[in-house]
């Protein structure tokens, strides 16, 4: 196929977002394009049929967000991506793919390499839900990330002890308890964010089980916890119903379905179930949460991640009043503060921390040492 020529825009609209749209279909290209104008705030500065041309646009137009297809001829997707973050930097990728095993690897492996978020296109332009669905998270992705590059600087948050619960009506302070469960919650941005918190935990992984929801397809999330499996040498799957919740093992919520925790015997189950998305997400870290608060008390231990969205503020609350402890990542290490600043603002994180200190925080907590 025999790509189309790069098209710039004019100047961008004030605090416009420039979006830079790369898809080998000339009707792709035109449909994000019509969507993207008609939400407003967005800037489309350049469009490409393929990795090659979309390098040379990055340069020239400086994009400050890229949409760009896996699956192009001359240059795909994956081998274009760190060249176009070389000859723009500061740029955000999201990687868009139809919704397949191979795909889905090769956008983990995109997120590795630099790209921010992904966004599984519809299989047909006749799939007319699927189709609105796409344009409904393609909007809300960007303008989450758009919002992000525009937030004035903040003073950094103040660090909570977590010897002194935040005042929220009802709750208790986190009891010196020893942590029998950590639970993970995070969306934009994610999959890096729990790769270096899992990593920075390793030595302590063993002690505890790790729960997941990670807003992600299905599919994606068995090629993500296979990924984690590989990268940490640590247990790692897709949860399934039934599955017991046991130390040294990383269970992440399958892609479609809430996970949440259930108790028989005495001892503690994954329970998966088909319920209303919660805050539009299914899975949804609110119900982990709030099962979790139920099931493990004060001796659940919880970090929420960055992510766009509330997603995990309902359930903190529950963690919280069960004497839970809560950590939150920090708004400048966040791709988008959408999830853990809910959670603070809120009032319910112990701990704000960048993302290099939460992995050290956590252990800590774990084994009751500070090294």
């Amino acid at each position: 196929m025999s790509f189309a020529s790069v098209t710039q825009a004019g100047p961008a609209q004030s605090r416009s977002a420039r979006v830079m749209i790369v898809d080998d279909s000339a009707v792709i290209r035109g449909m994000i394009a019509r969507w993207l104008t008609e939400a407003g705030g967005f800037d489309i500065v350049a469009t490409a049929a393929n990795g090659r041309t979309a390098v040379d646009a990055a340069e020239r137009s400086k994009p400050e967000l890229i949409l760009l297809d896996l699956e192009m001829p001359e240059v795909d997707g994956l081998a274009a991506l760190p060249m176009i973050l070389k000859a723009h930097p500061a740029s955000k990728i999201i990687v868009i793919s139809t919704l397949t095993q191979r795909n889905a690897e090769i956008s983990l492996k995109c997120l590795s390499l630099g790209a921010v978020d992904y966004l599984a296109k519809p299989e047909s332009a006749r799939a007319a839900g699927a189709a609105a669905d796409f344009r409904r998270d393609l909007i809300e992705k960007l303008r989450a990330l758009g919002e992000a590059r525009v937030r004035p600087l903040r003073s950094p948050a103040p660090v909570l002890s977590v010897l002194q619960a935040p005042s929220v009506p009802g709750a208790s302070r986190p009891a010196a308890m020893k942590p029998q469960c950590l639970l993970i919650g995070s969306s934009t941005g994610g999959p890096r964010a729990v790769e270096r918190v899992l990593l920075d935990l390793k030595p302590a992984l063993s002690r505890i089980p790790v729960l997941i929801v990670q807003h992600m397809p299905a599919m994606f999330t068995a090629v993500f916890a296979e990924h984690l499996q590989s990268f940490l040498s640590v247990p790692a799957r897709e949860a399934k119903d039934g599955d017991a919740i046991l130390p040294g093992t990383i269970l992440v919520a399958p892609g479609g379905r809430h996970m949440g925790v259930t108790t028989s015997g005495g001892k503690a189950f994954i329970r998966l179930n088909d319920g209303p998305a919660e805050n539009f997400c299914r899975p949804a870290v609110d119900v982990l949460f709030r099962e979790a608060a139920a099931v493990f008390g004060a001796s659940a231990l919880a970090t929420v991640l960055t992510g766009m969205g509330s997603d995990g503020t309902h359930g903190a609350r529950h963690l919280t009043k069960a004497g839970a402890t809560i950590i939150a990542q920090d708004e400048a290490t966040s791709i988008v503060w959408g999830m853990p600043g809910s959670v603070v603002k809120a009032g319910l994180a112990h701990e704000v921390l960048p993302l290099e200190a939460i992995g050290r925080s956590l252990r800590g907590l774990i084994t009751g040492s500070s090294k």
